[in-house]
């Protein structure tokens, strides 16, 4: 497994501490939102080279790799992926804005949230969104593939102001209907937090843990996590078991006190990491 964590945990100018961070702690992969961490760019989705490679020295500087993307929409105006022609196109062109970033620079994984880019609208059945969303997501899937990327499907609560895929099961039925190489399955335990279904996953990784792109430590809102790392461990364990060689990313939002959130949550993981793997030794 690959221990990372999201740069939306902290603010640009916090960037190099929060990479010591991870590298103390022997973490090897770094998630973007491309809007932090190519800050420096006047587009964060097309970084001139000079941005991008002082962007790429950092981390390369702290033993990180890009291992994931999320904020894939970010300040594409009009987005909706069933609020009509023009709104499917801006989702669309916007999605395939962050394939290109991803071949660029060799991502291998884009993690599709975006609740609010994806309700279903009155008067719109169910059936007819998961009929427009597969074929939207195999033509992304050609896009990713092409790209040598894939698209994790994230599940996102219906709390969180979706009515697509708002569960796990909802999120694997609808990648089954995509039947697409390069689009996957995608875990977040801060959803399956939110609709009480935490207690089910270690059990159901066996199957499960082969098909995922990514994995997201979270805690419902993105409030800093792990919050328990006791209760990790039976998920770190069931995913080594599955032999899962994918990220696994803390993913939080900017905690009031900054880095001491990151130091906190990196320790959280890591603690949890080396009494799992202290069980496997």
């Amino acid at each position: 497994m690959i221990y990372s964590m999201s740069n939306i945990a902290w603010a640009p100018e916090e960037r190099l501490e929060a990479y010591n961070i991870l590298a103390r702690a022997g973490f090897a992969g770094l998630e973007i939102a491309p809007g932090l961490f190519f800050h420096a760019a006047a587009d964060p989705f097309v970084p001139d080279e000079a941005s991008a490679a002082e962007a790429l020295a950092e981390i390369a500087g702290a033993g990180l790799a890009l291992v994931s993307m999320q904020s894939l929409l970010f300040g594409v105006s009009g987005a909706a992926l069933f609020e009509g022609p023009d709104a499917r196109a801006a989702f669309e062109a916007g999605m395939h804005r962050a394939i290109r970033l991803a071949g660029r620079f060799g991502i291998p994984n884009l993690v599709f949230g975006s609740p609010l880019q994806r309700r279903v609208p009155e008067g719109m059945t169910m059936a007819e969104a998961l009929d427009q969303a597969a074929t939207v997501f195999r033509a992304l899937g050609d896009a990713a593939m092409a790209a040598g990327t894939r698209i994790a499907i994230e599940a996102n609560p219906a709390a969180y102001g979706t009515n697509f895929c708002t569960t796990l099961d909802d999120a694997l039925a609808f990648v089954s209907e995509v039947d697409h190489p390069a689009v996957v399955p995608h875990l977040d335990l801060g959803t399956m937090h939110v609709n009480g279904d935490f207690a089910s996953v270690p059990a159901r990784l066996a199957d499960l843990a082969p098909r995922l792109g990514h994995v997201h430590v979270s805690e419902p809102d993105l409030a800093p996590a792990p919050a328990d790392p006791a209760a990790l461990v039976p998920v770190l364990h069931s995913l080594a078991a599955a032999r899962y060689d994918r990220a696994v990313s803390i993913e939080m939002r900017r905690a009031p006190d900054g880095l001491a959130a990151v130091r906190r949550a990196v320790a959280n993981l890591a603690a949890a990491r080396d009494t799992m793997e202290a069980a496997h030794a």
